[in-house]
């Protein structure tokens, strides 16, 4: 009971954040979207545990609870794929600004 008011009550934190920072223009329209339903999926999870024993069956599951961990894992690791290409991307944009931030130094010099 006390976990339920816990988490609902974190959700509802998040969710405020989240449109916080939609209106101070740091996210976009779809990332709040995608954060409202994030957090309202798991408040309800944890307000209404047996949601999740139709998702675990509708997924061949034994429990609710494996297949939300199951898919929470899922999600965890693509959004760390995510991160890691962003990363690089990020990585290759520093290089090569660097590189024509270099080439202009030396072009100062010579002259």
């Amino acid at each position: 009971m006390i976990i339920q008011i816990i988490v609902a009550i974190f959700a509802l934190f998040a969710i405020s954040r989240a449109i916080y920072r939609f209106r101070s223009k740091q996210i976009s329209l779809g990332e709040v979207i995608l954060w409202v339903i994030i957090w309202l999926i798991g408040a309800t999870v944890v307000l209404l545990p047996s949601t999740t024993d139709y998702l675990a069956r509708w997924l061949g599951v034994g429990r609710g609870v494996d297949a939300i961990i199951y898919l929470s894992i899922i999600g965890i690791v693509y959004a760390l794929f995510r991160v890691f290409v962003k990363l690089e991307h990020i990585e290759h944009e520093i290089t090569t600004i660097v590189r024509k931030v270099a080439v202009k130094d030396q072009d100062r010099e010579d002259q």
